[in-house]
């Protein structure tokens, strides 16, 4: 019989880490186990938690109807591969393909592996048309993920230059620059590619007239327009993929303009309630290209993931008008921060997927929140960000309020 003999403050672990694990990360707290909008760390420590694992954890920790769904597929299948089907996929892609108003599904372990096969689209579509049309428009502070396609679309260049030559004939433009758009966009454009939002690039939100410009242009020259809402798809700003706002009567000036579709989106984070999921959506155009053969994934949309996924959905549709509440209250709240500091300058973002930006580098502040047991993020340097899970409570944001308020209070970070 096995005796665990850890030190109970998780302190082997991080030793454990620092001798055996490739150093791509920096750890200093151990996390045991996790409780609604709470995580506790081996020493007992509680932390109220504004990061919901990077948008993973969207109902936060131990949801009970996602751990049931967990614990009943475990004893029926978790998986069989795609050389088989299994009773979770199809109703899984009906409901995601319904939510979106595209066709069909492809499932991936993450969302990085999204955007690889979102590009491996494009340039599909592209080469059927002429073997010049291979270039993809992406966004200046961008992030696609870490693997190498994904990278190459990335507007960051600290991730790029290490492991360059990456894929040939990537454009990069700022946010909203329309201009740079028509610019940049031509006749061997393959595809054109953003965020709505953009999450590590700072809670840039990306403009109606921009948006609008890139479908008309993608429809123009026959490339694929491709929305990465890995990070704000799936009810992060209030509705099932933030690119439904720009369509939203009453958000716009007027209800008959027209609505802004793209080829394919990509999701992931919050899909598999904490495990590995991703969706490639696309509509008939786009998924045409991947024929039997062409594209696959051993693990993707296993029956475990699909079933938790459902659950998942099924829960957000109930969630909808709660998230946009209080994401209306956690955004007149951090405002009342803006007004009372020159420092910081900001509230950006929408739903509860928020963040301000400092006159100053922000990572200090992440440091003392921690100390506090707050757990934030600080992304574009300048930026703290927070994606707390759907089901925050208007209390538990006051704490977090307060708790930047005694640290501003000091003054400007350092």
């Amino acid at each position: 019989m096995h005796v665990d003999q850890r030190p109970p403050d998780g302190s082997d672990t991080l030793g454990l880490e620092g001798q055996y694990l490739i150093r791509s990360y920096s750890h200093s707290i151990v996390i045991d186990r996790g409780e609604g909008c709470y995580m506790y760390d081996a020493a007992g420590n509680r932390y109220l938690d504004f990061m919901s694992g990077i948008g993973v954890n969207a109902l936060g920790m131990a949801h009970p109807r996602m751990v049931q769904a967990m614990h009943e597929q475990v004893d029926q299948l978790v998986h069989c591969s795609n050389l088989y089907a299994h009773a979770h996929q199809g109703p899984l892609a009906e409901r995601l393909a319904k939510a979106s108003r595209l066709q069909r599904v492809f499932f991936t372990n993450s969302g990085a592996e999204c955007i690889e096969g979102a590009i491996k689209i494009a340039k599909g579509h592209g080469r059927k048309i002429s073997a010049d049309k291979y270039e993809i428009v992406a966004l200046n502070n961008s992030f696609g993920g870490r693997t190498l396609a994904a990278i190459a679309v990335t507007g960051q260049e600290k991730h790029r230059e290490p492991f360059e030559p990456l894929i040939p004939g990537v454009k990069f433009i700022d946010a909203n620059d329309v201009a740079a758009l028509e610019s940049a966009v031509g006749e061997n454009t393959a595809a054109i590619l953003f965020e709505p939002i953009l999450g590590e690039g700072g809670i840039v939100q990306i403009d109606r007239e921009f948006a609008a410009k890139a479908a008309e242009l993608a429809r123009k020259h026959d490339a694929l327009l491709i929305f990465d809402e890995i990070q704000t798809g799936l009810g992060r700003t209030g509705k099932h993929f933030a690119y439904q706002w720009w369509n939203d009567p009453g958000r716009n000036e007027s209800a008959d303009v027209e609505p802004i579709l793209p080829d394919i989106i990509v999701t992931a984070k919050p899909l598999g309630g904490g495990l590995p999921l991703g969706a490639i959506i696309a509509n008939e155009k786009a998924a045409g290209v991947i024929t039997p053969g062409i594209h696959g994934s051993t693990f993707g949309g296993n029956a475990l993931a699909c079933r938790v996924a459902i659950e998942f959905l099924d829960i957000l549709d109930g969630l909808l008008p709660q998230i946009n509440e209080t994401g209306d209250y956690f955004g007149s709240q951090l405002h009342g921060l803006v007004e009372k500091y020159d420092f910081v300058q900001g509230v950006r973002g929408r739903g509860v997927m928020r963040g301000i930006n400092l006159t100053v580098p922000g990572k200090s502040v992440v440091g003392q929140c921690q100390e506090r047991g707050l757990l934030i993020n600080c992304t574009a340097d300048t930026v703290l960000r927070f994606l707390p899970p759907y089901i925050i409570e208007r209390g538990q944001i006051d704490e977090l309020i307060g708790a930047l308020d005694e640290i501003f209070a000091q003054g400007p970070p350092e």
